[in-house]
C-alpha cells in the first residue's frame, strides 16, 4: 500500500511542476526565437548596404535576405548610406512580439 501511496504522490508533483517546465521551454524558444531574428536583421542590413553599395535597390536587398516567414514582420529603412531593419522574432503573443522588437543597422563606408 505504501507504493500506491508514493506513486499517487508522484503524479501530484508531476502534475504541479508542469505548468513551470512548460513556461520554462515556453521562455526558452522565445529567447532562442530573438537571437536568431537578431541575427537575421543584421545579416539582411548588410545585405541591403551591399545592394546599395552595388547601386541596387536596398529594400530589394534586404528582403532577399530574409526568409520567407521573417519578411512580413520585418521594416526597413534606407537613408543616406545606411540601411536599418527592424524585425519582430516569431512569438506566440504579438504583444510579446512587439515588445522584443530587434533592429540592425549597417553603412557605407570606413567610418561609419
Amino acid at each position: 500500500m505504501r507504493q500506491s501511496g508514493q506513486q499517487g504522490q508522484a503524479s501530484v508533483e508531476f502534475v504541479g511542476a508542469l505548468p513551470a517546465v512548460l513556461l520554462l521551454g515556453l521562455v526558452l524558444m522565445q529567447a532562442l526565437a530573438v537571437g536568431y531574428s537578431s541575427v537575421l536583421a543584421g545579416s539582411a542590413a548588410e545585405a541591403g548596404a551591399l545592394a546599395l553599395a552595388a547601386g541596387s535597390d536596398a529594400r530589394a536587398g534586404v528582403r532577399e535576405a530574409l526568409p520567407g516567414w521573417s519578411r512580413a514582420r520585418a521594416r526597413v529603412w534606407v537613408r543616406d548610406d545606411r540601411v536599418r531593419v527592424k524585425l519582430r522574432p516569431p512569438s506566440p503573443l504579438k504583444v510579446v512580439g512587439r515588445r522584443l522588437e530587434v533592429s540592425a543597422e549597417a553603412a557605407l563606408g570606413e567610418g561609419s
